[in-house]
């Protein structure tokens, strides 16, 4: 069976001389494993659209479960990550996030939209590289069963919580002075890191990164999203490593 579909290369592993294994995430058909035979000859017709960070428009075969790409064409390369070795390494912690938490064979078109919009701010800059990120890890929790109730502190029921905590475990919000033992670990906030993260669980899926936030607030708002995420993984990943020691 063949099929035309778009999709994104999270991931690309070379298998014997010149084939690429690919894990891709689809419009279509979710996120699948695929074989490129030849992709790494130079005379290949899918070399430039199986690389990883690739949005591409892909010809399939199925067979028994197993799928091959025929033929590739480009649909945006996000070259401005291929220049920057920190964007690159952000970028693929991006991919590597997608792929541990993505299922298999089943669309995720909301998935999809946010791991293409954050590869695209981060290539041409639009905001904070910090931003994007804690909007990527939030909104990605959010889309996956694990957004957090920051509505009100979970003991006195503030909607401002004076010097808020965000549950690393529980997913709730509380303040520092009512946090308890059976709180678990919590990660600290402040005000304008905890609008920042309403706005990102709320915001349409086009303005996500259309927020403000520096200093000591973004900072915040960064450590809270990676601890957040990295708890409920339950692993660690060597992209999100890698990146802080080039960044």
């Amino acid at each position: 069976m063949f099929k035309t579909t778009r999709g994104l290369i999270l991931r690309e592993v070379r298998y014997k001389e010149a084939d690429r294994i690919l894990t891709i995430l689809t419009d279509s058909e979710g996120k699948i494993t695929a074989k490129a035979r030849g992709a790494l000859r130079k005379s290949s017709r899918t070399g430039a659209a199986t690389q990883q960070l690739t949005w591409s428009e892909l010809t399939l075969f199925g067979n028994r479960g197993k799928w091959q790409v025929n033929e590739g064409s480009v649909i945006e390369g996000f070259e401005g990550l291929r220049a920057d070795i920190a964007k690159l390494a952000l970028g693929s912690y991006f991919s590597e996030c997608l792929d541990a938490f993505g299922a298999e064979e089943q669309p995720e078109p909301a998935l999809l939209q946010l791991g293409l919009n954050s590869l695209y701010a981060l290539s041409r800059d639009l905001c904070d590289p910090l931003q994007i990120k804690a909007a990527f890890e939030m909104r990605l929790m959010a889309l996956t069963g694990f957004q957090p109730a920051v509505q009100s502190c979970v003991y006195c029921g503030k909607t401002e919580p004076e010097d808020p905590c965000l549950g690393l475990e529980t997913g709730g919000l509380c303040c520092r002075a009512c946090r308890k033992a059976d709180f678990g670990r919590t990660a600290g906030l402040g005000g304008d890191a905890l609008a920042a993260l309403r706005y990102i669980l709320s915001a349409p899926a086009k303005q996500l990164f259309s927020f403000k936030l520096e200093g000591k607030g973004l900072k915040l708002l960064s450590e809270a999203a990676e601890d957040y995420l990295c708890e409920h993984a339950e692993r660690g990943f060597p992209t999100l490593e890698y990146w802080k020691k080039v960044r």
